[in-house]
């Protein structure tokens, strides 16, 4: 597997990535159109943001921000104001869509329908890409080849590392087979440093956890990288209406202040970040392989129903 070249003197890269999902999130994500979680997504966009970027100017963070194209309609002039100030702007699809519940047509429709939005409203192109539910369609990636994407942030095979996702074919008598590695690389992204989970309420999630805990998760999670993994990748997924809280912002800026007391953390955009990757045998024997994919029909004596 290839491995990052960070700029001189840098240990490791940090992305404290960001979703914007603001009122889309309770669109696509929840189905929950109501007047009180239409207020939580307004939240994340007034009040969040820029709480978010006043933090990241005064430590001189750089990151990415995932923006669904209807949180960047609804909301622009926040979106506009995060791209002047140097951060990346990445595809998060149109209104939180779940790519698993829609065919290839809608897939690639809403992601050209965001292009159109980022292209007329910001005069950009989205590089990188981030699925809504952190999961792929049979057609995600191919999708996201064929868009022109250079990397994608969904996935896990890796925690602390850059890689390239692979298809596989999936079997369920008989070993899985590896199919051939992406040209899309993966920014990989953990349950373990997202903020929803632990920090947010939703009446079918209990949330609320206590910020030492977090912040202890958060940080030993950033040591390991940082002490075992040579030009390791700390990616987090955090949400402006749930970070933006108050509380929540003084975890952040102890998080912040704690990583800038190591020597060699570079705080950059995914892009940036991903254009530091370096190919090496393994990228190109992945690259070659066969092209298997799909999964085979459940057996019917399983029982799993």
């Amino acid at each position: 597997m290839g491995k990052l070249n960070l700029p001189q003197g840098k240990k490791i890269a940090v992305n404290l990535g960001i979703d914007v999902d603001a009122q889309s999130l309770w669109l696509g994500g929840y189905n929950r159109p109501s007047p009180s979680f239409m207020s939580r997504g307004e939240f994340g966009a007034v009040v969040g943001m820029p709480r978010i970027l006043d933090l990241f100017k005064k430590y001189g963070v750089k990151s990415t921000f995932f923006t669904p194209a209807h949180t960047l309609e609804t909301f622009p002039d926040i979106i506009k104001r995060a791209l002047s100030e140097g951060h990346e702007i990445a595809h998060h699809g149109y209104y939180h869509e779940n790519p698993t519940l829609i065919n290839r047509e809608t897939e690639k429709r809403l992601q050209d329908l965001s292009f159109k939005a980022y292209k007329n409203i910001l005069g950009i192109r989205p590089t990188g890409y981030r699925s809504p539910y952190w999961d792929y369609s049979e057609n995600t990636l191919d999708l996201l080849e064929e868009q022109g994407f250079i990397y994608d942030s969904s996935l896990m095979a890796r925690d602390f590392e850059i890689y390239r996702p692979q298809r596989w074919q999936i079997r369920w008598e008989k070993p899985n087979i590896a199919g051939p590695g992406s040209k899309v690389l993966e920014a990989p992204v953990s349950w373990f440093l997202d903020d929803f989970p632990p920090m947010a309420y939703t009446g079918q999630q209990t949330g609320l956890q206590d910020t030492d805990v977090i912040y202890r998760r958060w940080s030993d999670e950033f040591l390991y990288c940082y002490n075992h993994v040579s030009n390791g990748f700390y990616g987090t997924a955090m949400h402006p209406q749930v970070i933006g809280q108050g509380h929540l912002m003084m975890f952040l800026e102890r998080l912040i202040q704690f990583m800038l007391s190591h020597d060699g953390v570079w705080f950059a955009s995914c892009e940036d970040i991903c254009k530091c990757y370096v190919n090496d045998a393994e990228d190109e024997r992945l690259l070659a392989l066969p092209d298997v994919r799909g999964v085979e029909a459940m057996p019917k004596d399983y029982g799993w129903k």
